[in-house]
């Protein structure tokens, strides 16, 4: 029953060291430190406590969590910009705080979704643009700039700066040392091993940094691609003009190719078709190869959903 509740309640153990959690907390510190003088430079009453807030916000993220996404760069400088303005627009053309606060959060929530820049503390500097007092009202749309793309700027810097220190840590993301490639045939033997709870721990505490992901994901992610990758693989018959293929490869390896014609026959008889790369590796490259080994190539049919290429069902292309 204790253990129900506590699954109830999202209670999970953090797999980091100590000096890690110590280590996030001063940066957190340093971070607001900057940022606390580079607010109160430009407002000197109450209404710079309430734009700091939504930079407190971004320091849990920027210094306990590195490597997450929501804590990239572009995230951080385009959640809160977009958020700012909508912010500003919200507080000088809605008069009734109770419609302008909720309608600035929402749009701030919406814009952020969009422009691929979710980043939390953006609906804080939304909110404190409607309800920071006279004084933020008063700035306008410099508010945008300064204090808030001011604050951004110093605990950018902080961040970049503070977590090159320790090999561990990189910000943003993109710095961070890459695990030696593995093989084809090495990720072909792995594949036909069964990985144990025990193997996901491991690898889980390898990481001394805090993951915005449970173990149990994990599994259910693992258990998802498995189930998904000994499904029937593709036939050359099934290939079909104009339709997308993925190569199944990982990282930069892994390609889109899309039939666009097919060509004449060669000297022993096999179709030929001609191909345009449309992602990944060798994009807007293009080529001719036979059908057999287009298909030898291409491991299933994709398409496009949502930004994002998505493998086509065997189920799915019947209906």
């Amino acid at each position: 029953m204790q253990q129900k509740f506590l699954q109830f309640l999202g209670l999970q153990q953090y797999r980091t060291g100590h000096a890690e959690k110590l280590i996030s907390g001063l940066g957190a510190f340093l971070g607001i430190f900057t940022v606390f003088y580079t607010s109160t430079y430009f407002i000197d009453d109450s209404s710079a406590y309430l734009i700091v807030a939504s930079m407190g916000a971004s320091a849990v993220l920027l210094f306990s969590v590195p490597h997450g996404p929501l804590s990239q760069p572009w995230a951080l400088v385009g959640g809160h910009f977009f958020s700012a303005i909508i912010g500003v627009t919200c507080a000088q053309y809605v008069p009734d705080v109770f419609i302008a606060a909720p309608l600035a959060v929402g749009l701030a929530v919406t814009a952020m979704y969009y422009l691929n820049c979710i980043h939390p503390p953006g609906g804080a500097t939304a909110l404190s643009a409607v309800v920071g007092g006279e004084t933020a009202h008063q700035l306008g749309y410099q508010y945008v700039l300064t204090p808030v793309m001011f604050n951004v700027a110093a605990i950018l810097t902080i961040a970049i700066t503070f977590n090159y220190l320790f090999k561990w840590r990189r910000y943003p993301a993109y710095l961070a040392q890459l695990p030696p490639s593995v093989s084809t045939t090495e990720i072909d033997d792995v594949r036909n091993e069964t990985i144990s709870h025990e193997d996901f721990v491991y690898a889980l505490s390898e990481f001394d940094s805090f993951l915005d992901i449970s173990e149990n994901d994990l599994l259910t992610i693992y258990d998802l691609v498995i189930k998904h990758h000994h499904a029937k693989p593709l036939d050359h018959h099934h290939l079909k003009h104009g339709h997308y293929y993925s190569n199944g490869e990982y990282g930069d390896l892994w390609s889109v190719r899309q039939i666009v014609d097919w060509a004449n026959t060669d000297d022993h008889g096999e179709v030929k078709l001609i191909y345009k790369v449309v992602a990944g590796a060798n994009r807007r490259s293009s080529g001719v190869m036979t059908k057999n080994e287009f298909s030898r190539w291409a491991k299933h049919e994709v398409e496009l959903h949502d930004e994002n290429w998505r493998r086509v069902d065997k189920d799915e292309t019947a209906l």
